[in-house]
């Protein structure tokens, strides 16, 4: 009880995304491969539209606790029912861009709200 009351928001925020997705057959995404087909799960943290190379493409970020993973959905500036706190498991293979992991075009599942 009391280690809760001096953690800072971002530790309690981590422990409650890896209480939540635990339990999925998901690998964590702090220990996703590159270069691999993945499973990952993870709430939905950030939705934007940024171009990648002339063409609109829908950008999500997914936390599951442990670290963030990007997902970029080529060609597309929304999808139905992806939103920020949504649960998601996605599908594909990662790479480092950046600095940042991203999964382009994966597929993707819908948690329960």
């Amino acid at each position: 009880m009391a280690r809760r009351l001096r953690a800072s928001v971002e530790e309690l925020d981590a422990a409650r995304l890896q209480d939540r997705f635990e339990g999925l057959d998901a690998t964590r995404i702090n220990q996703c491969p590159v270069r691999c087909p993945v499973k990952i799960s993870g709430e939905i943290k950030q939705v934007r539209i940024s171009p990648r190379s002339g063409f609109p493409a829908l950008e999500v970020v997914v936390s599951d606790g442990s670290g963030e993973a990007t997902a970029v959905f080529t060609g597309r500036r929304s999808l139905g029912g992806i939103h920020t706190g949504r649960g998601v498991v996605l599908e594909g293979v990662a790479h480092e861009e950046r600095g940042r992991r991203v999964i382009l075009n994966p597929a993707y599942t819908l948690l329960p709200e």
